[in-house]
């Protein structure tokens, strides 16, 4: 399914925005790992999540972002956490906003949440900046 055509496979457009968000090289080492234990899971994500979600027109980038960012940190899901923190660099999120981002989550999701997504972020844009 595609938004032009509800019939097509949304694979092909999901490895497109998987790739343009979180960088062929995360997305090469994902397909290197696949197993087929793992492999129908990847096509799932593949597909449906990159596929069919992040390619609808309803929100840009950006705001897709901040929506994964705090369902992420919410949630304690903090190596996912981190792949997102990158791929919000690269949707165009600055430092300042990502801070912004888990800040606003602390007064939702709980203090110690945010404090560990501040630490895990704090890790990953150092990273990025080496």
């Amino acid at each position: 399914m595609t938004h032009d055509d509800p019939h097509a496979d949304p694979y092909d457009a999901g490895m497109k925005v998987r790739r343009e968000v979180l960088g062929d090289a995360h997305v090469d080492r994902a397909q290197a790992a696949t197993t087929p234990f793992t492999e129908d899971f990847q096509a799932l994500i593949t597909r449906f999540a990159w596929g069919s979600v992040w390619t609808r027109p309803g929100l840009d980038r950006r705001t897709r972002s901040v929506a994964v960012l705090t369902a992420l940190i919410a949630l304690g899901h903090w190596e996912e956490l981190a792949m997102h923190v990158r791929a919000a660099r690269t949707n165009g999120l600055s430092d300042a906003e990502i801070a912004e981002v888990i800040l606003q989550a602390g007064i939702y999701c709980g203090v110690p949440a945010a404090n560990h997504a501040f630490a895990v972020a704090k890790g990953v844009l150092e990273e990025l900046d080496r």
